[in-house]
């Protein structure tokens, strides 16, 4: 499945997610969908996102080993269907986007727990969730710088000037 898609279903099925299990769930399927991207992009991706991308990869995969995995064998893993990224930039929006809503999904859940280990588990995963987040915008940022660099190249190619503003 396309990571769009991956990723707005994921989105979905967090914001529907009312107890604190399900949230959990759901932030584990953010991190794994995080770490399965990541790890496409480190290895099919633009150059210039490569580095970043393993990043992301490793990060997630460390917020997934901070949470509890779905208790269910029936509740699938999304990213494992994952097949394709499409749009980089696309793709990157709507991923940084969910991690967002990942940590403050935490959040909620860190500030319920009566239990001391969930609160630090959720406090530490929110680390992880936010600093997959910064690897996401570190990414868009070298894609933009590269648009910008093939915008100039083609307008030096036709003689052109780069206008800002």
């Amino acid at each position: 499945m396309d990571a769009m898609r991956l990723i707005e279903a994921t989105r979905c099925a967090l914001a529907r997610s009312q107890e604190p299990a399900a949230i959990v769930a759901e932030v584990w399927q953010s991190q794994a969908l995080a770490q399965a991207i990541g790890h496409r992009l480190a290895v099919a991706g633009p150059p210039e996102l490569r580095g970043e991308a393993l990043g992301l990869s490793e990060l997630s995969g460390r917020g997934c080993g901070l949470l509890d995995p779905p208790r269910s064998e029936a509740e699938e893993i999304r990213a494992a269907g994952l097949t394709g990224i499409g749009d980089a930039h696309h793709t990157l929006l709507g991923l940084g986007a969910l991690l967002a809503e990942a940590g403050i999904a935490l959040v909620s859940v860190a500030m319920g727990a009566e239990d001391e280990g969930l609160y630090w588990q959720c406090m530490e995963s929110i680390d992880a969730a936010d600093e997959s987040r910064d690897r996401v915008v570190e990414m868009l940022r070298k894609l933009a710088a590269r648009e910008r660099a093939l915008g100039e190249s083609d307008c030096e190619k036709c003689g052109g000037t780069v206008l800002e503003g």
